[in-house]
């Protein structure tokens, strides 16, 4: 096994899941209970977490989740995840969801959300987990966005003041700049 910091790709935290909607899992019009969905996204996201850190990893916060499209009874769910970025112990894991409607042969996006893990050790402490390695400009791009979604978590959650987030900060500036730049 590798050492706690060694960087892992992307890929080696890849988790995909399938399983068909059927009526006990369906509210009164026939979609699929949020709730019975977010069980699963859970369940994948873990998956993708422990294997990126090689240890028992818990759910610390769920965020951004979007439910575009719903998923009917007797679709197949598809449920994708990976670890974008690795932090001292914790981990944004993204997770994108779609339904395949296997009589019509049609696929389709409905939903996309980041969890943050947390690696625990024997006695339920947190441990420092491997850094992410992107191999792909994607995973770059991830990345990076990652370290910002990081950044207003903690100044929502007012465990960062927005003057020690220097790209949030910065990217707002520039927000800002543009706005003023354009014409009325």
């Amino acid at each position: 096994m590798s050492s706690p910091r060694s960087p892992k790709p992307v890929s080696a935290s890849k988790c995909k899941m399938t399983e068909i909607v059927l009526p006990n899992d369906t509210n009164g019009l026939g979609n699929m209970m949020g709730g019975r969905l977010l069980h699963l996204m859970d369940k994948c996201a873990a998956i993708s977490a422990q294997r990126h850190a090689n240890r028992v990893c818990v759910t610390a916060a769920v965020d951004s989740v979007e439910f575009q499209s719903a998923i009917q009874e007797g679709e197949v769910v598809v449920i994708e995840s990976h670890v974008n970025r690795a932090f001292r112990t914790s981990m944004e894991v993204e997770l994108n969801v779609w339904a395949e409607n296997p009589l019509e042969e049609t696929h389709r996006t409905c939903n996309r959300a980041f969890y943050t893990y947390v690696a625990l050790d024997e006695d339920g402490g947190t441990v420092p987990v491997p850094d992410v390695s992107p191999s792909t400009e994607q995973e770059q791009d991830r990345y990076e966005a990652a370290a910002k979604r990081r950044d207003i978590r903690l100044v929502l959650a007012g465990r960062k003041d927005l003057e020690d987030a220097a790209s949030l900060k910065e990217d707002m500036l520039t927000a800002l700049q543009h706005s003023t730049d354009a014409p009325a």
